[in-house]
């Protein structure tokens, strides 16, 4: 008597918002990351556009002349304009909720993500500082689960917080997995 599931009627579905989508559950809030981050991001825009800005017009002029580089120097500087206001767009959308059984972390510009990493999938955390995140005081929180395709991290945490950050998540984590 092989007995099948009883399956759950269908829920009444109501098409929610983009804005809807990506908001955290009912009576939480996100926790955001260091506005630190938008600074660290134009000033790795504006070093990116300070090396090739130069570089590209010379190769240009040598090939296309002066209005080659002219134009080039044109399209550097929109590039540039558009990352300074990327950086803000994108410190706006990172975020992150600690619950009881998961984390969740919400980000992107052009494409939302909204990450659900059950604690007891994680198998370690660990803290990154790159050189310029260190001259800004950030740091960022990756989660590394059994799955290769999880891609969890949360940068632009202040230093003391990312830290408080992995402790935590490693003692939840370690309880989620009955160690």
């Amino acid at each position: 008597m092989n007995e099948q599931p009883q399956m759950l009627p269908p829920q009444p579905y109501r098409q929610r918002t983009r804005e809807e989508a990506f908001t955290p559950p009912e009576g939480a809030q996100w926790w955001r990351v260091s506005s630190r981050l938008k600074w660290h991001r134009r000033v790795i825009a504006l070093l990116v556009a300070l090396l090739i800005g130069p570089l590209g017009a010379f190769v240009v002029a040598r090939t296309g002349g002066g209005l080659g580089a002219i134009a080039w120097t044109a399209a550097v500087l929109l590039g540039f304009g558009l990352a300074w206001i990327v950086a803000e767009q994108g410190y706006q959308a990172w975020g992150f909720l600690e619950r009881e059984h998961d984390l969740i972390i919400t980000s992107g510009v052009f494409t939302r993500r909204l990450v659900f990493v059950p604690y007891g999938r994680m198998q370690f955390v660990d803290v990154t500082s790159g050189p310029l995140e260190q001259a800004f005081g950030l740091a960022t929180v990756r989660l590394h689960t059994a799955s290769a395709t999880t891609d969890a991290r949360i940068p632009g945490l202040p230093v003391a917080v990312a830290d408080q950050l992995r402790d935590r998540l490693a003692d939840r984590g370690d309880e989620g997995t009955g160690l």
